[in-house]
Parts: C-alpha cells; sequence; structure tokens
C-alpha cells in the first residue's frame, strides 16, 4: 500500500489497547461485603471473577485445560468457528478469490470445512474412549506407548507451530500495511492481551472471548458484503461487480480458467489449490490439539451438534467474504480509489494477505481500514489463544506430568501452564521475526504446513477407530510419509524450476505433489507394518485409565469443594453408563451425517460446475451471492445468537446473584448453599435411566 490508511496510533490502540481491555477492562474488580456496592467493569478478568464467585468456578489445573467438560453446543460450536478463522481464513481465502476468480472462495471454504465435519466423528469417539483425557497425545500414549506418544507429541506441536506462526506472520502483515506501524511491533503485540486473559482462565476464557469475536466478526463481515451488493456509491449492486468482472476478464483473462474468467468454477490452478487445501487442513484440524481441546470441554451431549454447527456456520465466513472482498479488489482495481491505482496489486502483496484490506481501503476509506484492522485482530487473538492453550496442555499433561512429575499437584499443574502460555507467545513471536526477515509469507506456510504435517493423520485417526493398527505402524509411518513427502516436494520444484527458492517451492505444482504424497504414504506404509510386525488386537481399556488431574489442593485453599466445581465432579458409574450410551448413538448420526455433507460439499455441488465449465450468467451470479448472504446471517445466528439463547437461564441466575449481592441482600455463600438443593430437583429429567435417589449424595462422594 502506497501510504497507510490509518495513523500507527490506530494500530497500536487497537493491537495493544483492545487486546488489554479484553484482559483486564478498565479497573480491576473490586467487591465489597453484601451491602457495599460494587465497581465492575469488562475484560476476561472480571468475567472469571464473577464465575468463581457466583457460579462455583475455580481456576483448578482441570477447569483450565478442560473446561470443566461442560461446555454447551453453542459455545462449542463458536469456539470452533473462532478457532478456525485465523487470518489465513480471511487473507489467504480472499487472495485465492482475487488470482482464481469465484471458484477460489468456494475451494477455500469446501476444502476446509470437511475436516471439522469429520473430526466431529473422532470427537465423539474421544469422549467415548478416553473421557478423562486432556490431550489427543495422552491417548496416543495410552494404546501405543512412549515412541509413538514422543513422535506424535512431535507433530502436534508442530502443528501449533505452522498455526502460530500463521496467525502472527499474516496479521502483522496486514496491521503493518494499514496503519505503518512497524511489523516487528506487531508481532510482539499481538499475543499481548491474548497471554493475559489466557493466564486469567484458561480455555473457558478462550471459548468465552472466542463467542465475543465470533459476534463482532460476522457483524462485520455482514457490512462488507451488503456494503458491496446493495449499498456502496461505487458498486452497489451484484450486476454492477458483475459487469466489472468481465471487464477485469477481458483486460486480464486468468491462465487456465475457462475462457479467462473470473465467473466460472473450472479453474485449473483453482482446482489445484482446492487438492492443497484440503490435505493441509486435515492435519492442522486432525493434530491440532486446540480441536481436541474444544472436543474435551463440550459435554457429551454437546460435541457432536457443537461441532457440525460451527462446521456449517464457518463455511460462509470464507466463502462470503473472499466473494465480496476478491471480487470487490478485482472490480475496483481501475477505480482511482483502490490504493494500487492504476497499477494492479503485486503478487508478493497478495501472497501476503492484502487483497482484503486493499478492497475495504477502496469502498469505505478509513472506516473500512479500521474494520478490517478489528477482524484480523479478532481472528488472530481467538485463534491464538487457542495455540497456547494447546500447546499448554501439552506440555502440563504429556510433558511434565507424564515424564517428570506424575503425582503433581493442581496447583503445580496451573503453575506449569501459565509459564508454558509465556514462554510459547515469546517463542513463536521471535520465530515471527525471523520468518518476516527471510521473506517467508502466511500465503506460503499455508500451502506448506500439509507436507510437513499431514502423514501424520492416517495413524492418528486408526488410533481411535480401528483395533488393528500396531504401535510400529502408528510410530513409523508418520516419518516415513514425512521423508517421502519432503522428497516429492523438493523434486518436483527442481524439476520445475532449476531452483530450491521460496518463489519455486511455494508454487503450486510442487507443493501439489508434497501435500499429496504427505496424505496418502500412509495409505501403503500402515497395511505394510502392519503385516511385518502383525495386526494388533487392542482392547481400548488402557485408554479409561487416563486419570483426571488432583486439584483438591486448589479446591481447599480457595474454601471450596472440589465436588461442587466443574471439572471436578466423581461420575457415578450409572452417569458414565449414560454417558456411553449418548455418546455410542452420537457417533452411529456423526457418521451418516458427515459423509453425507462431505459428499455434498465436494461432489455434489461443485464438481457439475466445475465439469460443465459453466460461466455465470448475471442472474446466477446474484442467486450465488444471495445465498452466501443468507447463510451468513444463519451464521450469526447458530454461533453469534444461539450460545446466548442456550445458557439464558444461566445468564439470568448469575446477574439476579450479581444484584442480590451488589444490594446487599444476600452473600454468595448463602447462594452456594443452596444450590446443591437446586440442583437436585433440576439435574435429572423423568427420561434419566437412574432415580435422583439412586446417585450418592454430594457430601458422601466428597467424604469418601
Amino acid at each position: 500500500m502506497s501510504a497507510a490508511a490509518l495513523d500507527q496510533g490506530v494500530g497500536y490502540g487497537i493491537v495493544l489497547g483492545l487486546g488489554i481491555a479484553f484482559a483486564l477492562g478498565k479497573h480491576l474488580p473490586r467487591f465489597w461485603e453484601a451491602g457495599r456496592t460494587a465497581n465492575v467493569v469488562s475484560g476476561m478478568i472480571l468475567v472469571t471473577f464473577v464465575l468463581r464467585r457466583y457460579n462455583q468456578e475455580l481456576v483448578t489445573s482441570e477447569m483450565f485445560n478442560t473446561a470443566g467438560r461442560t461446555v454447551k453446543s453453542g459455545l462449542v460450536g463458536s469456539a470452533v468457528v473462532s478457532s478456525w478463522t485465523w487470518a489465513a481464513t480471511l487473507l489467504q481465502s480472499t487472495g485465492v478469490c482475487y488470482r482464481y476468480g469465484v471458484s477460489g472462495p468456494f475451494w477455500y471454504a469446501s476444502g476446509a470445512t470437511v475436516q471439522i465435519l469429520l473430526f466431529a466423528t473422532l470427537a465423539i469417539e474421544l469422549k467415548r474412549r478416553a473421557p478423562n483425557a486432556h490431550t489427543f497425545l495422552e491417548v496416543m500414549r495410552a494404546r501405543y506407548g512412549t515412541v509413538a506418544h514422543i513422535v506424535f507429541m512431535v507433530f502436534g506441536l508442530v502443528t501449533n507451530i505452522l498455526v502460530s506462526l500463521m496467525l502472527i506472520v499474516g496479521g502483522s502483515a496486514t496491521v503493518s500495511g494499514l496503519t505503518g506501524m512497524h511489523t516487528i511491533a506487531a508481532i510482539y503485540l499481538l499475543p499481548v492481551g491474548v497471554v493475559a486473559y489466557t493466564l486469567v482462565g484458561g480455555l473457558k476464557a478462550t471459548i468465552l472471548t472466542d463467542w465475543i469475536h465470533t459476534f463482532i466478526l460476522l457483524l462485520i463481515i455482514i457490512v462488507f458484503a451488503l456494503t458491496t451488493y446493495a449499498t456502496s456509491d461505487i458498486l452497489g449492486s451484484p450486476s454492477a461487480v458483475y459487469d466489472l468482472l468481465v471487464e477485469a476478464a477481458a483486460a486480464h483473462p486468468v491462465d487456465g480458467n475457462k475462457d479467462g474468467s473470473y465467473l466460472t468454477m473450472q479453474s485449473r490452478e483453482g482446482a489445484i489449490f482446492f487438492v492443497i487445501n484440503i490435505v493441509g487442513n486435515f492435519g492442522t484440524v486432525f493434530l491440532d490439539n486446540g480441536y481436541w481441546n474444544k472436543a474435551i470441554a463440550a459435554s457429551p451431549v454437546h460435541a457432536l451438534p457443537g461441532y457440525i454447527l460451527g462446521g456449517l456456520s464457518w463455511f460462509a465466513i470464507p466463502w462470503l467474504t473472499a466473494t465480496t472482498m476478491g471480487l470487490a479488489s478485482l472490480a475496483l482495481e481501475s477505480s482511482p480509489s483502490f490504493p494500487t491505482y492504476p497499477s494492479r496489486m503485486p503478487d508478493a502483496d497478495v501472497s501476503a494477505g492484502l487483497v482484503l484490506p486493499y478492497a475495504a481501503v477502496a469502498l469505505l476509506g478509513k472506516g473500512g481500514a479500521v474494520a478490517t484492522l478489528l477482524i484480523v485482530f479478532m481472528a488472530v487473538t481467538s485463534a491464538t489463544s487457542s495455540e497456547l492453550i494447546a500447546v499448554s496442555s501439552i506440555f502440563t499433561y504429556d510433558v511434565y506430568r507424564t515424564y517428570f512429575k506424575p503425582d503433581a499437584s493442581g496447583k503445580r499443574l496451573i503453575y506449569m501452564s501459565h509459564v508454558v502460555v509465556v514462554a510459547y507467545a515469546l517463542f513463536i513471536a521471535t520465530f515471527s521475526v525471523g520468518l518476516w526477515y527471510a521473506g517467508i509469507s502466511m500465503g506460503y506456510l499455508y500451502v506448506m504446513m500439509g507436507v510437513i504435517i499431514s502423514s501424520a493423520v492416517l495413524p492418528a485417526t486408526l488410533a481411535l477407530t480401528w483395533s488393528g493398527q500396531n504401535k510400529w505402524a502408528a510410530s513409523l509411518s508418520p516419518i516415513l510419509g514425512l521423508i517421502a513427502a519432503i522428497i516429492a516436494w523438493l523434486v518436483t520444484a527442481k524439476k520445475e524450476c532449476g531452483d530450491l527458492g521460496v518463489a519455486c517451492t511455494g508454487s503450486n505444482n510442487p507443493m501439489l505433489a508434497g501435500n499429496v504424497v504427505a496424505l496418502l504414504a500412509p495409505v501403503v506404509t500402515i497395511p505394510v507394518l502392519t503385516l511385518i510386525f502383525g495386526r494388533d488386537k487392542y482392547d481400548w481399556k488402557s485408554m479409561m485409565d487416563i486419570r483426571k488431574a488432583d486439584d483438591h489442593d486448589l479446591a481447599d485453599a480457595a474454601g471450596m469443594d472440589l465436588e461442587q466445581i466443574p471439572g471436578g465432579h466423581d461420575e457415578t458409574t450409572a452417569e458414565f453408563e449414560e454417558e456411553q450410551r449418548k455418546l455410542l448413538r452420537a457417533g452411529k448420526i456423526s457418521k451418516t451425517m458427515t459423509v453425507a455433507m462431505t459428499l455434498a460439499f465436494l461432489i455434489l455441488w461443485p464438481m457439475p460446475m466445475y465439469g460443465s465449465g459453466y460461466i455465470f450468467s448475471k442472474p446466477f451470479f446474484t442467486g450465488w451471492v444471495t445465498v452466501g448472504i443468507i447463510w451468513i446471517f444463519c451464521s450469526f445466528f447458530g454461533v453469534g445468537l444461539f450460545p446466548i439463547i442456550e445458557g439464558r437461564k444461566t445468564l439470568v441466575s448469575t446477574f439476579k446473584f450479581m444484584y442480590l449481592d451488589i444490594a446487599g441482600k444476600k452473600h454468595p455463600k448463602t447462594i452456594h448453599a443452596q444450590t446443591p438443593v437446586l440442583e437436585e430437583k433440576t439435574t435429572h429429567s423423568p427420561g434419566d435411566v437412574t432415580p435422583p435417589e439412586k446417585i450418592p449424595p454430594k457430601e458422601d462422594i466428597s467424604s469418601s
């Protein structure tokens, strides 16, 4: 961008000021005893304080890393959407649209939605087979032992590192491009607020912030879409955009697209990106401990609907954002309002993710720049928080508690989680600076990630779904697949361009070769290693032996009963059997639903249009855009408004208790004393298998 649309002060204000506001608010919360007033503020510290005072949600090690395993489907859905809405979701998808036209947004969205839908089945299997797990790596160790545990730990951490780097590198490039803020300053300051609220509230704070971020993000995307296709003086209708896209194709036709048009699904390079996108995103979902964290945090009956809701709601975000802002860039490049006018965007700017901010500035001026800065900030910080929790839980449970201190207390585990959150944030920021100096962009990382990690996808999946995979097939397949993928990637690059520079290795054909080999190599190595070392006959019992952390020390120090704290309750046999029955039923439903929706997104919808080479007519393009706008409104209801509706009873009771406390009418201790009585009346419905009187009273459980 020739000149920054905003002042540096705006950049610092949003990146640092808004981040700290989410964490701290304007003041620290101060409550007096009953009869006193309170000075309360927004922010995650306040939320955590309120949850503890009125809902007995003490931040134990279990609560920090699993959110008490009680999160409902609406919040699970919004957390999935937020975790999957990276900077790349907004910036890379828009860049793909700019390069390939209308096919790019669809290929991006469909190629990254199916993984979430398919992961729903694994989420159910994890909760059914390993109900006390904190990470998916604990499951690998329980089944296969130390060697496999270490192998998958490496692949899991590399996944987290690559995702975190994409978030920070892409976000900082956008902040710098819009405000003139130095890129290194943006890199180090973006994680500051995230670290603060993650330290205070753990996974629960992350999930609540995910909802806030998703709510704001969807509103801004709706504003962009309605501005482009309804109210803009420059564009203002699908018809106007369509006419300008026809002119753009005539001026600079797309190589490999049907008739060079931006308005066709038949795009050779778009299809190659589609394959790369599918392969790479399998790795970043199935191997990212952040998604397993969300599955673990969900209550058993809410895991399946939460992931289905999240996947379907997320689809509209890259599809409509890119269809709006990517096409707006193409339509407006010939307008003096476009930042690079009269030139086209340099390819380096497209790869850096600057298509969306350029279009926003051209459409809305400084308001568009601020809106872009906000959505990129929301995307980067919420997904980064998920990565911080993912990595901290790996180091806390899979490294520290497993290999150094198996009897670690809850207080010690919390301390380790906090240390890792801070250390990892510093590591990622410093690594990002190195990539910036090396000229590695977000776009390069995005298409390269599948080469590095996807060879572990199939072995990880089979660990929860097939009893026959032996430990050597699980342990060696990812390594052999990685070696084969790197060879395929670099050999193809050498033959294509004659060198191994960033430009050549980042081009489509080498990345396609590396990604496909990575994902499919285990299809060969697993059967071969199974034949060599024999088929396993796993009984799934060792996964049940994974134990929760002992948080009695934290509960005792806070003067609270661990049994009353979310995540601290020890299930009775009847409760466990009822959960298993529900999860088994949910597993059967998820397999049917995910297969059907995967076929719809990958084959039934796009392939007829690709095969026919259909070029959109003006009415069809108008309908295409209209469907996207309707879908984004459905997403806003599903993951923006539905969590409020679903949690309305808890919200009402919490605000009621806050009022009674502040007005001096009732102390929280009185409220808590009455809570068991209320639970006894409401926890069990008439349809429950086990009558309430057969479940031991809570005081008996905690004293035993």
